[in-house]
Parts: C-alpha cells; structure tokens; sequence
C-alpha cells in the first residue's frame, strides 16, 4: 500500500494533467480568432510569469535575507527547456507532420525519462513503471490515429524528438530542483526565462491586440478571445504548480507515466467544449491510455514496500 505522501503525488501530478489537458481548447479559439500559435504561447507564458512573481516574492524575499543560495543556472535551464522550448519545438513538429504524429513525438518525453533514469543513473525500476508508460505510448498511438495522414520530415522528426527532450527534463529537472527550491520560485524564474526566450519569435510588437474582444464560443457559451487567454492562464499555472509539487513525492518516471492522462482529458475537452465529436478509435485508445496511468501509478505503492523491506532488513541486521 502506497504512503500518504505518494498518494498525494499522485493526486497532484493526476490534476496538473487535467488542467493542461484542458488549455488545449482555450488556446485554439483564441489561434482560430486571428492570433499566431506563437503569440498565444508567449501571453500564456507571460501570464502564468506575473502571477508566479507575484505568488514568488515572499519565498524569494526570505530566501534572499538568510543568504541561501539558489540554483540560478539549473532554474534558468528549466524555463529554455521545460517552458519555452518545448512548445516552440512542438509548433514547429506540428507545421511539418500530421498534429497527432507531433503530439506521438512530444509525449515520447517519459520513454526518455525511463531510459534516462535507468541507463544514466542506473536506477532499477519498477516493472509496472516501464510497462504503464509504454502501455500508454500504445493508447497514444490509437487516440491520435497515427495512421491517418502518415508522412515524415526530416525538421518535423528533429523538432518533434527535441520537443520529447524537453519534456522529459520537466519531469527530471523538476523531480530534482523541487527538493531544493519552493515551487513558486520555479515556476518565477521559468516563465520570466521563457517568456524573454520567445520574445522574438512570437514578436508582440507586431500583434493586433484588438483581436483579443473578438468573440469566441466554447461549450455553446459566448465569451471573448481575452477571457479564453485568462482561462489559459489560470489553467497552464495551476497545471504546473500541481505538477511540480507531485514531483516531491514520486518519482519521475511514475509522474510521466501518469502524465498520460493529458491526451485523455484533452480530448474529453475538446468534445465537451469545442464539439469535435470522438472516434472509435480514440475512446479505445483513452482507455488503453487509462490502463497505462493505472498501471504506472501502482509503481508509487511497489517501490514503498521495497523500501519498507529494506528498511526492515536494516534494522535486523542493526539489532544482530
């Protein structure tokens, strides 16, 4: 039986998936409302930077006046990798493959991880671990319907892998600086990185801002482009403090395993607010994809008993 505090890294990293599964349609009405993908990425990421700043001062503050330091570079390195690049590399994938073969290469990140975890730190794991994430690699396969449109390129293979990269070291930076540094701080420091990283791209300069009171509908409700963004906001921030603060209770590998769920709800979502009506093929795969998150999330309670054994070995050979 899994401990309290791996329950509740679970439960956190299961929400964070929710919540970004769900930014999904918010951005796309605001894409379909005249604005580039790039630009809805950049005021995403600005705005999920001032409210970490905002939420960061205290921590920081305090953090400064008993003169600990911090792990500035490893932080910086997080904000170019795990906020910005991942979705510059993913736009690019998406402009030369079919979105669901982009989508398949991205979320590739947690094969990397469990190669990472086990090749360059030579960790063991958990057999439901490996076999979770790839039982949801295969539910991935079928909910994007790689079969649809297949064709390949080389820069759309390249950018879509990098984008695999980086969104494995969300889940190898994260699992690491969260023992060191308070989330809110993190996530300060990322989202200003990120969002200076993308200024040239996304060229806010050039924007019509007007576009932002352009009307939009999303579940049959009328609203405007400008709520969406705030609603993609609230949404990518919450999705990355719940993420990252699972991250202290479980380990990588499980957190990506269980990260999954994201193509799940997005889909879910998509349905319920934008009406692009499921497949088949795509319930089936959501629920291989489920089975997978399941399978991986029994990890948390296999490597708790392993270290209970062993604590308990310890402690006999301590008494003999």
């Amino acid at each position: 039986m899994s401990s309290p505090r791996a329950a509740l890294g679970v439960t956190l990293v299961l929400a964070a998936s929710v919540f970004f599964g769900v930014c999904g349609p918010f951005g796309k009405v605001v894409i379909q409302a005249g604005l580039s993908p790039l630009q809805v990425t950049w005021l995403r990421i600005c705005g999920v930077g001032v409210l970490a700043i905002i939420a960061a001062a205290v921590p920081l503050v305090r953090v400064l006046r008993e003169g600990r330091r911090l792990p500035w570079g490893a932080m910086v390195l997080f904000g170019l990798t795990a906020v910005s690049a991942v979705q510059a590399f993913y736009f690019i994938a998406v402009e030369r493959l079919p979105v669901g073969i982009a989508l398949l290469l991205e979320f590739m990140g947690p094969i990397v991880v469990v190669a990472w975890v086990r090749f360059v730190r030579r960790t063991v794991l958990p057999r439901s671990a490996v076999i979770g994430v790839l039982l949801s690699i295969v539910g991935l396969c079928i909910v994007v319907e790689v079969w649809m449109g297949l064709r390949l390129d080389a820069i759309g293979l390249v950018a879509g892998s990098a984008a695999a990269a980086c969104q494995a070291t969300y889940f190898l930076s994260g699992e690491r600086l969260t023992a060191k540094v308070d989330v809110r701080v993190l996530l300060a420091v990322g989202f200003t990185t990120g969002a200076i990283s993308l200024l040239p791209l996304a060229a806010p300069w050039f924007m019509d801002w007007r576009l932002l009171s352009a009307s939009v509908t999303l579940g049959g409700v009328e609203t405007t482009a400008l709520a969406s963004v705030v609603a993609l906001i609230g949404c990518t921030a919450l999705a990355y403090g719940l993420g990252l603060s699972g991250l202290r209770f479980i380990t990588a590998p499980v957190a990506g395993g269980i990260g999954y769920t994201e193509v799940v709800v997005a889909s879910l979502a998509a349905w319920a607010l934008l009406g692009e009506a499921l497949t088949p093929p795509q319930i089936i795969g959501g629920l291989v994809v489920i089975a997978g998150v399941f399978t991986a999330q029994r990890a948390v309670a296999d490597k708790t008993g392993e270290d209970t054994e062993e604590a308990a070995e310890e402690a006999a050979v301590t008494k003999v």
